[in-house]
This record gives structure tokens, sequence and C-alpha cells, in this order.
């Protein structure tokens, strides 16, 4: 951890998921700061607007369309960073998706495609990101959540997925960090629940409307913990209070966490139906923006 990382403004980011919720707020907040970003998300037109307004208000940014699912896109997204900017100091795999219903009720096909954009997407971005980081020192962020270590229920595959992105990125770790010795951050970034639209996104099973259980912090709270890890990294960030207390509750008692994750069960609908029951698991939502589109949220719009 001790190698030296350029200051905001020098560096190239690279970001997926850039298009909406806490990817968005990255982005903006990125820009403001006078990184150079490479902006990848599905949502192609959702996208490019957001590189333009980056652009006019004299940042800099490109959108590369690119579904994280594919590996030969996220080394597409690679070779574009290095085309455009020269290089890539930051590399932020970012591009997630809920599910939200009864494991017994999960379809197999549903949770290998949850997988593939929750976890391999992670995996191959990683992977191909290390070379490029490798060759001027950089870091590597990934997303993670708290329930990377905790667990609840009616998410519960969504929570496995986090899971894996935890025991990937440790090993990970050890392997860049402690026996390459390379100039290379590993970092896993675990927030609380987090007002963006990622229930509109997510595959429900339901029979209600997602959502997620308060207290929520705001997105612009995730965007300031990933930013200050790309030159301040440190192993594992948990944003937001309730992440740090139901880590703890997973590790030290977690006959108790069990208890208080069954309490959130009713926490995570609205008493009406679903309203994009498919969500964008499978192609790209039109719900956008930072923060959620939930009943009466304001926040600040990006």
């Amino acid at each position: 951890m001790s190698h030296h990382l350029k200051p905001l403004d020098e560096q190239v980011i690279v970001l997926t998921g850039a298009s909406s919720g806490i990817g968005l707020a990255t982005a903006v907040m990125a820009a403001e700061r006078g990184a150079r970003l490479v902006l990848a998300a599905r949502s192609d037109e959702a996208l490019d607007q957001l590189a333009q307004e980056i652009n006019a208000q004299g940042g800099q940014a490109i959108a590369v369309p690119c579904d994280v699912t594919d590996r030969g896109q996220l080394e597409a997204l690679a070779r574009a960073a290095v085309e455009r900017f020269g290089r890539i100091d930051t590399w932020i795999n970012n591009a997630g998706i809920g599910m939200f219903g009864r494991l017994d009720e999960t379809s197999e096909a549903d949770a290998r495609r949850l997988f593939d954009v929750n976890f391999w997407s992670v995996v191959n971005g990683s992977l191909i990101a290390l070379p490029y980081l490798k060759q001027n020192g950089g870091t590597l962020i990934n997303l993670g959540s708290e329930v990377s270590e905790g667990s609840v229920p009616l998410q519960g595959m969504y929570g496995a997925t986090k899971h894996a992105v935890k025991g990937f990125n440790d090993a990970l770790r050890i392997e860049v960090e402690e026996v390459d010795k390379a100039p290379v951050s590993v970092v896993l970034i675990q927030p609380q629940a987090v007002d963006t639209p990622f229930p509109q996104h997510a595959l429900n099973y339901m029979d209600k409307e997602p959502k997620l259980p308060s207290p929520m912090i705001e997105p612009w709270q995730v965007a300031e913990a990933i930013l200050k890890s790309a030159t301040d990294p440190e192993r594992f960030v948990k944003v937001g209070p309730v992440s740090k207390m139901d880590t703890l509750l997973a590790k030290f008692m977690p006959a108790l966490g069990d208890k208080m994750g069954a309490m959130q069960t009713g926490r995570m609908q609205y008493d009406e139906p679903p309203r994009n029951p498919e969500g964008a698991l499978y192609e790209a939502s039109e719900a956008t923006g930072v923060v959620g589109q939930t009943h009466g949220t304001g926040g600040r719009e990006a």
C-alpha cells in the first residue's frame, strides 16, 4: 500500500456501471475533481449524455458502451481507455444488480445471470485491469456490500454474489500486494443500503414492489469513499454505520445477526404490486439518475 498514487486530477479512471446510482455519482464527483474518465454501461444514451455533460463543463470523459458479462467487451474497454488517455490509473468494478425473492423461488438461470453480472464481471474486469495498473502503479476498486459478510433474507442470491466478490478480492489482494509486491492496491468497498435505482433494476420474484431497508445512505457518500480509495487506499472500506454494525454482528454475534436479518423481511417491499419485475438483469433499464425513483425521495440531482 506504500506506492505513490497520483492525485485525482492526474488520474485516468475506468468506471463500470456509470449510468446510474453509485456509478453515476462517482462519475460526476470524479469529473468535478478533474479526473479523466472512461465510462462504461449498457445504457448507451444515458452514458453518452453523461460524457457530453462532463465534456461540456470542461472535463474529459469518453463513453464506452459495454456489457460487463462479456469478457471481450471488458478487454475493449481497457483498450479504449489506453487509446484515448494513454494509461489506466484506477479501475472501478462498480456494475451490479440486485435480486429480490426467496432462495427456493429463484431460478438457476436467473441466479447464474446474476453471478455473471455481479461476480464474473469483477473477476474479468480485475484480471484485465491488472496488467495496465501494474505499468505505472494504481488502484483496483471492487464494489462489495455489507452483505459481503452479513446476510439478509429475500436478497440471498445477491448476498452470495457479494460474498464471492469478497472471497475473490481477498485472495487477489494477497497475490498482488504481498506475493508479487506489485504497485497496485486492491480495495473492497462495502456500503450499507444506498438510495439508488437498485430496487428498480433488480429482478423481483416478490408480489410487491421491492425497496431497500432504511436507513439508507446517499450515493454521494459511497462515491466519496471510492474516490478516496483511488488516492489513499485501504483494504476494506465500510460505508455507513449500518454496514459497520451488520459486519460486526455477522462476525461476533451471528445468532443475533440472523434474528435482526429476519426482521428486515417486511421492510423490503412497498405495499403495491411490482412495477417492473424483470428489472435490468437481462436488458438495460430506463431507470437512471443517482438516487432511487422511490416515493418522495429528494437528494442532490446529477
